[in-house]
């Protein structure tokens, strides 16, 4: 996804407490004090499959399978702490949560507020359309609107290429605006793409189908956040996600939910 801090008034009372020293803490937990407290508080926004997503009252997914492993070798216990997607970040930042998970893209801006474990997943930006619509590649979003989940990527680099962007704070809803005619498409990452599109094509007829495109809208990186003060937290799992990668362990897990794995490119 994801995704791009958005300043809505949720995201903004979090970062009030990134700018106040007094009230919260500014600095990430460090591998000692995460040892010490007995487990990783992490953020998440459980609404896009397959990395995270609500079985019943239960968080599930691709990335909490990943961090279940890092936590076993850490000798912590998971903590999940549901929330909108806007308040992942910020939250994190301002020390709230050890970490966010939903499915993070490592860019330049995000790095000068945060830290980020090595990228453990390379994703795309799927364009998602009905079927039967004239659009058929990138090239024929030009000057058509798009629907996507607020605070993401995804809104970001539509917004930053010159399309016309409705943001929503459900990738269902971005879905919902497409299927009732308000969109022309629907940009989101690929592998939710295709867990979302398989969920709502299933008994429709041909013609009432969504449609992925072949062609990706962009390339991004995934990778868990932390707060400035977690590094030496940051380098631990490195090493351990690292062991994750070159054992298969990662791979496999993506194979567990039926995905491909596309690795991100050696260290």
């Amino acid at each position: 996804m994801k995704k791009l801090l958005s300043f809505t008034l949720a995201a903004l009372m979090v970062l009030v407490c990134v700018f106040s020293f007094a009230s919260c803490g500014k600095k990430g937990k460090t591998l000692e004090e995460v040892k010490a407290a007995g487990e990783l508080v992490v953020a998440t926004s459980p609404d896009f499959p397959p990395f995270e997503n609500l079985e019943g009252e239960e968080v599930v997914g691709i990335e909490v399978d990943i961090l279940k492993k890092i936590c076993e070798k850490l000798g912590v216990k998971l903590t999940l702490k549901q929330m909108d997607f806007e308040a992942v970040l910020p939250g994190v930042q301002a020390g709230k949560f050890d970490c966010g998970m939903s499915g993070i893209t490592v860019t330049p801006a995000r790095q000068k507020n945060m830290l980020f474990t090595d990228p453990y997943f390379v994703a795309t930006q799927a364009i998602v359309v009905k079927a039967g619509s004239a659009i058929a590649s990138k090239a024929d979003l030009a000057g058509k609107k798009v629907s996507a989940q607020t605070g993401t990527t995804a809104e970001e680099y539509c917004l930053d290429n010159g399309y016309s962007v409705s943001a929503f704070n459900a990738n269902s809803d971005a879905q919902t605006a497409l299927l009732n005619g308000n969109v022309d498409a629907w940009v989101i990452d690929n592998l939710t793409a295709i867990a979302m599109v398989e969920t709502y094509n299933e008994g429709k007829a041909d013609d009432a189908k969504l449609v992925i495109l072949s062609e990706a809208m962009t390339e991004e990186p995934y990778a868990f956040a932390f707060a400035f003060g977690s590094e030496d937290l940051v380098a631990e799992i490195n090493k351990i996600q690292k062991t994750m990668l070159d054992d298969g362990t990662i791979a496999g897990i993506f194979e567990k939910f039926g995905e491909d794995y596309a690795a991100p490119a050696s260290k």
